[in-house]
């Protein structure tokens, strides 16, 4: 049984505390803002949060700050304005009615905040641009896409914009990858998995296996009994194996281990596991002089940096590097990157003053 959402659970309270409150007052707003339905009020007052704040791009952490947005919108409205923000205008009308109505004003506050909690998912998410949309992974001729809105068009596979702030699950999470699954490049064919364990065995044994690699097998391992262990499975990050710098074309330079994005932030964190074996080491050194040898390790050290740097210029990825010693170590190396596993969302706080200079607007003369 998937466990009851804590988060969900108490936002549901908040909402039905609002609309109790708003229930009492609702009577008493419609006699002072001369509203016949219930409906029109909603609609004159509440209904314009999307003509007040830029909610496409806005990312809303509160029912405050969300408040805070729409009078600000509302406020640079009246400044707009100008000599029309006078008695008649019916934008400066309903103005009057907050300005000096308290218990207007309250129920605005409590309509606006029962809307943010209606529509939390969707308002507190940082969405990502159009490049960040969309990753590839996996070894040559073996590469799969992770998109957020996969649809197959004109024979390519592209995101559907228009959807990806309604995009359910968080982004680059177990539960996205359950919602798109992966796709195959140039072809309108993917793989979906059925839940959890589904996903785990392909990323274990499909992508993982593939890279040939006994430490990233190692991580994925303790990767996967993260998850199965968590009480939010859906919500935990995507472990990325082998993202690819140069995207889906076949000759990429680079590959990154394992990657995290925060589905908050979408901060991004790479994870380098670098054995001297196959990242430094120079073959058939009796027959090279030692310049020739310190030319060859200067050659890969720098062939190493460039990749780094790649990946942070590119892509923005800060890059942890595990070399042999910490090898050695596997649990270590999986406790840095379980602190990447464990996200939680931020908070704001702008209310009080956002109130405060709304009810100072004074209009042009």
């Amino acid at each position: 049984m998937v466990k009851r959402d804590p988060q969900l659970t108490e936002r549901n309270k908040q909402i039905a505390a609002l609309t109790n409150r708003i229930d009492e007052i609702k009577d008493t707003v419609m006699e002072i803002t001369g509203f016949e339905k219930i409906g029109s009020l909603n609609a004159t007052y509440g209904g314009k949060h999307a003509d007040y704040i830029d909610i496409k791009h806005e990312v809303i952490d509160t029912p405050e700050q969300f408040v805070a947005l729409y009078l600000q919108g509302y406020l640079q409205y009246l400044e707009g304005l100008g000599g029309w923000a006078k008695p008649g205008n019916v934008y400066y009308d309903n103005y009057v009615n907050i300005r000096d109505n308290k218990i207007v004003l309250e129920w605005l506050t409590l309509f606006l905040s029962r809307t943010y909690l209606r529509n939390y998912e969707a308002l507190s998410r940082v969405r990502p641009n159009v490049a960040e949309a969309e990753i590839w992974i996996g070894q040559k001729n073996a590469e799969f896409g992770i998109f957020i809105t996969p649809r197959f068009v004109n024979g390519a596979w592209q995101n559907d914009r228009s959807e990806i702030r309604h995009f359910k699950a968080k982004y680059w999470t177990i539960g996205h990858i359950l919602q798109t699954g992966v796709i195959v490049p140039d072809a309108n064919e993917g793989i979906t998995f059925a839940d959890v364990n589904n996903y785990l065995d392909f990323f274990k044994n499909v992508l993982v296996r593939n890279s040939g690699s006994i430490h990233e097998k190692e991580i994925a391992q303790r990767y996967c009994e993260f998850v199965k262990a968590s009480e939010s499975p859906l919500d935990v990050p995507l472990l990325i194996p082998e993202l690819r710098y140069g995207g889906k074309q076949a000759q990429h330079e680079h590959r990154l281990d394992f990657t995290v994005i925060d589905p908050y932030t979408m901060r991004k964190v790479g994870f380098e596991l670098s054995p001297w074996s196959s990242h430094g080491h120079i073959a058939k050194t009796k027959d090279k002089t030692n310049k020739a040898i310190n030319a060859e390790a200067k050659e890969n050290f720098e062939k190493e940096m460039k990749k780094q740097k790649s990946y942070f210029r590119k892509l923005g990825i800060s890059v942890l590097i595990y070399t042999d010693k910490d090898l050695e170590n596997y649990d270590s190396i999986f406790a840095d990157i379980r602190k990447y596993l464990n996200v939680e969302q931020k908070q704001k706080q702008l209310m009080s003053y956002a109130i405060q200079e709304f009810l100072a607007f004074n209009p042009s003369k």
